[in-house]
Formats: C-alpha cells, structure tokens, sequence
C-alpha cells in the first residue's frame, strides 16, 4: 500500500472520487489549493520529494510545502497517515490521500524532483476554480479599431 492509503480494490472507486470531487470543490479545498499553489510559487527551489512530508534536509514534498509555508512542523506528523496531516489543513482525509497519490505515485519512477514540482504545480493550479468575482476583476480593455475581425 501506498503513502496515500489507496489499493487496488476497485470496487468503491466511483464512491471515493465523488468525494474526493466534492472535497477539491468545496471551500475549504479551494482554499487548500490556493494556499498550496502559492506555496509552491513561493518555493526558493523549484524541487518535490516524493514518500516524505519533509525530508532531514529540508526537502519536502508538495503538502510539506504547503506546512513549511504556515509554520507547520512537519516532522511531527507521520507521512504514512493522511489523516493526520488532513487536519491542520483543514482540508477532507480524501483530499489529503490524492494529493499524496499525485506526488508520491502520478509521474514516472525515473522523475526528477524538478519535474515533480512542475508536474504538481500544474496540477494544483487545474483544480484551482476561478469565481464568477474573479472573472469580473479583470478589466479588458475594448479594441482600439472598431469590431473585431471586421477591417472591411
């Protein structure tokens, strides 16, 4: 078994990623992710470990960012329990093993720390759901030549 708990019984799949959905939707994942894609952005290496929360040297894996960043110390949480580092995220166990599935088990064997980092930079900033109030704050300015397209 993996770090994120998940096996290869199938048989409630559908279930767990329902929830799962609904966690990285909700607010408090929204929050979660937004925290965390700004932890990653703040990261003076660009670098991800992967089986570790945080590492003797300092490395760390992408919640590990995330606890770096508020102040956590992530070494008194154990990394092979989810449902303990879910809680001072306030974020769902659910949520808490798939991001733990995504670094740890999503890209190849051979990835370097580097690609983990963009790999799940990417990946955090596609869960990221823009809100109606977002769209909004951004002004676009109207074209300088009449309709668009039309130059007749």
């Amino acid at each position: 078994m993996s770090r994120s708990g998940y096996s290869d019984d199938y048989e409630y799949a559908a279930i767990w990623a329902g929830r799962v959905a609904s966690a990285s939707r909700g607010k408090r994942g929204q929050q979660f992710f937004r925290d965390l894609l700004a932890a990653l952005d703040a990261m003076p290496e660009k670098c991800l470990i992967a089986h570790e929360l945080q590492a003797p040297n300092g490395e760390v894996c992408a919640i590990g960012a995330l606890g770096v960043a508020r102040g956590v110390d992530m070494t008194k949480i154990d990394p092979e329990c989810p449902e303990e580092f879910a809680a001072p995220f306030n974020i769902a166990e659910c949520l808490a093993r798939d991001v733990v599935y995504m670094n740890d088990e999503w890209g190849s064997g051979a990835e370097k720390p580097e690609d983990r980092w963009v790999r799940m930079r990417r990946w955090v900033a596609e869960q990221i759901v823009v809100t109606p109030e977002e769209c909004n704050a951004v002004e676009i300015p109207e074209s300088q030549g009449g309709e668009s397209g039309n130059h007749g």
